[in-house]
């Protein structure tokens, strides 16, 4: 049997951080903001509240129904850990009751989620007796933001993704994922202080703890790389993008997503964007968009997806798959 998404849920921290905030620390117009981003506002998780907090507000929603013995595996995509060591994982983990199962964490940056759903997905086909592998994507890019840099604060928020994976009837689920990574690239997006590289003993400008990022850079990257590996997902599942009913990109911003959109040759109508309300919320943002698509139009029985995703390193992925 194939496997394929059961169900999601998402999670929002409640402070809603508008243009007109931005613009008090960045200088930055909410007219600059708004024509350059399409974003109206983000969401910023309160002081004291971690990533591994909003993995747990979008797993317990997602988790309701369903008993802790029912998950075999634990993926969380972060680019914003709790801390160094061990993985955000084991503490999602533990606060969910999810005992003696494996848990780890990915780190692609934005396009954390794709990976974390593509090892799901290996997982579940390796271990035939697994019935369910949860993965979320969950960052707080609050925290890394130097928030005088109107070209980075303006886009990021706070957010979570939770996704269900398992076992579903042939025809439906995942047919095909395709990953890409450009270490070459790597300056594009970056948190330089911290790391075995540069210790945050030894650093002398707090500035190298914040997130910097080459903007025009990402976005002809995006442009050349998103395409091509959804192109290359569509091809080894035997579909075109006229067979697409819905399009999940990554919510870098609403002029990325119509940008990746018209790349494709994808109508603007089956184009999910939450990049308005929630800004860029990293390896949270797919499975978060996919959430609030879902409840704004509920997925039908047989719905063609694709999701795609571009994020530091540089990475790419797509997936394209059936609903069930």
């Amino acid at each position: 049997m194939p496997n394929g998404i059961l169900r999601t849920a998402g999670y929002v921290p409640p402070n809603v951080v508008a243009n007109e905030q931005i613009g008090a620390w960045s200088g930055a117009s909410e007219q600059w903001i708004e024509e350059r981003t399409g974003i109206l506002e983000r969401r910023y998780a309160p002081k004291g509240v971690s990533t591994s907090d909003l993995a747990v507000g979008a797993a317990t929603r997602l988790l309701a129904e369903t008993t802790a013995g029912d998950v075999d595996a634990l993926v969380v995509a972060t680019s914003t850990p709790d801390q160094p060591q061990p993985a955000t994982a084991v503490f999602v983990q533990a606060r969910l009751g999810l005992t003696e199962i494996p848990a780890f964490d990915v780190n692609a940056v934005c396009s954390g989620f794709l990976y974390g759903l593509d090892l799901a997905d290996a997982l579940l086909c390796a271990h035939r007796t697994w019935r369910r592998v949860l993965v979320i994507g969950c960052d707080t890019y609050s925290t890394i933001m130097d928030r005088t840099d109107r070209r980075t604060v303006s886009l990021f928020g706070d957010g979570a993704g939770a996704a269900l994976v398992g076992r579903v009837p042939d025809g439906y689920g995942i047919h095909a994922t395709a990953l890409t990574a450009d270490g070459t690239t790597s300056d594009h997006v970056r948190v330089e202080g911290g790391g075995s590289r540069r210790p945050a003993a030894t650093l002398e400008d707090p500035g190298e703890h914040f997130f910097r990022m080459n903007g025009r850079a990402v976005k002809e990257w995006a442009l050349q790389h998103v395409p091509k590996v959804a192109h290359q997902a569509l091809d080894e599942a035997g579909l075109s993008v006229d067979d697409i009913d819905r399009a999940v990109f990554h919510q870098g911003n609403l002029r990325l997503v119509h940008a990746l959109g018209d790349a494709l040759g994808i109508d603007r109508a089956k184009l999910a964007c939450t990049a308005q309300r929630y800004g860029n919320t990293a390896a949270a943002s797919i499975p978060l968009t996919l959430t609030e698509s879902h409840r704004s139009r509920p997925l039908a029985r047989g719905e063609r997806i694709l999701l795609a995703s571009v994020g530091g390193g540089m990475t790419a992925g797509a997936s394209v798959m059936t609903w069930y």
